[in-house]
Order: C-alpha cells, then structure tokens, then sequence
C-alpha cells in the first residue's frame, strides 16, 4: 500500500495520507460532542402545549421529532457504528483478547480508536473504510444541529455533596440550550430547575 485509500494521494506506505490522518483524528474528536447535540435537537421539549389529532385512525399526541430521521440519525446508532469499529480493529491487533463488553459507549470508544490511530493507518486494511463511515456519521448529525456545531460551554462547578459531606467542585460544561447535565467526576445529574437554581446558588463567588 503506497496510496491513500481515501484520496488516492501518496502516503507513504500507509493506509491513509497526513490530510486523512489529521481530519479522522479530529472527527475522532467531535464525534460524541456531535451526537450529544444531535440528542438535544431530536428530544421534545417537555413544556408548552401539545397537538392532538381530532381525527383518523392515528388520532392522538403528535410527536415533533421526525422519527425517520431519528431511526438514522442519534447517539445509540452512532455509538453501535464505533463499537464494530472498535471489535474489528482489536481482533486485528491483539486477536488474542476478549472483546470489548457492551453496551456501547460511543464517547470511550472513538478515544479508543484514536488512541490507535497511528496502528491503524499503517496496519488496518479497512482503515480507509473507517474514514469514510466517521465522516458519513459526522456529515448526518452536522445536517441536524448545523454547521459548525455547538460547543460546550464552562457553566460554573458542580455542588453536589458527597457522602462525606465534601462539594465535588468539577468543572461542569453544558451545550448551548442543554436542559440536562451529569458530572462526569461524581455522576450528580442537573436536571430539575430546582438542581438549576441550587447550581447558581452555590456558585462560588468572585472575589472583589
């Protein structure tokens, strides 16, 4: 192998050139991110008023999501792509290992994957194939939240208390509009507007 499977450039002999190298790390990167907003985007708001149908056999609560788009399009889908990825690229490395165990973490496994991207370029025969499948993955969820996508932004530090009476103080980050956050240190969920309102309560304050 001497060409780039994806642009057909040289590569030096590996699988995929610099270019296609540096844009699979990258949406190695934003995938999870992408598809966290593709969840905020596809989830009905839960206030305001609901349309019924008065009529036909389908009569009832209309749901506001296109649900031909959400079968394609949303995290579980994404997270189950990566996953196979994932199982085929180890059974090629280390064959004599177990797989990976489920359920899917869409997130852990595009790490992974990147962690093994220098691996992959120069020994994975499907990695042109791996490029395409995350860049159509990317190209679905950029036609639901836009482009470019949201990013997360810093909202303040978590106050949740532990058993031991100590505040977690995480960095908590939330996409723009984001209505439900979990720690990712302590696993404390922000959900409720009474969560909200004790957030910004504890903040700490900035010294004067």
């Amino acid at each position: 192998m001497s060409t780039c499977e994806v642009c057909g450039d040289e590569a030096g002999g590996r699988y995929l050139c610099e270019r296609h190298t540096t844009a699979l790390a990258k949406r190695l990167a934003e995938l999870p991110i992408l598809y966290a907003e593709v969840g905020e985007c596809l989830v009905p708001r839960r206030s305001g008023p609901v349309e019924f149908v008065s009529s036909g056999a389908a009569a009832g609560p209309r749901s506001p999501i296109d649900e031909d788009v959400l079968d394609t399009v949303n995290w579980a889908r994404a997270a189950e792509v990566m996953r196979l990825w994932r199982v085929d690229v180890q059974r090629e490395r280390w064959p004599q290992h177990a797989p990976p165990p489920p359920p899917a973490d869409l997130a852990a496994d595009c790490r992974w994957l990147a962690m093994e991207l220098e691996w992959i370029v120069q020994h994975y025969p499907g990695a042109g194939d791996l490029a395409r499948e995350v860049r159509e993955l990317e190209l679905s969820a950029r036609s639901i939240v836009g482009d470019p996508a949201p990013r997360p932004q810093r909202f303040g530090t978590c106050v949740a208390r532990a058993a031991d009476g100590a505040i977690c103080g995480a960095v908590i980050s939330r996409l723009p509009g984001q209505s439900r956050v979990k720690c990712r240190w302590c696993g404390y969920v922000y959900e409720a507007e009474r969560d909200w309102l004790l957030f910004q309560h504890f903040q700490p304050k900035e010294a004067s």
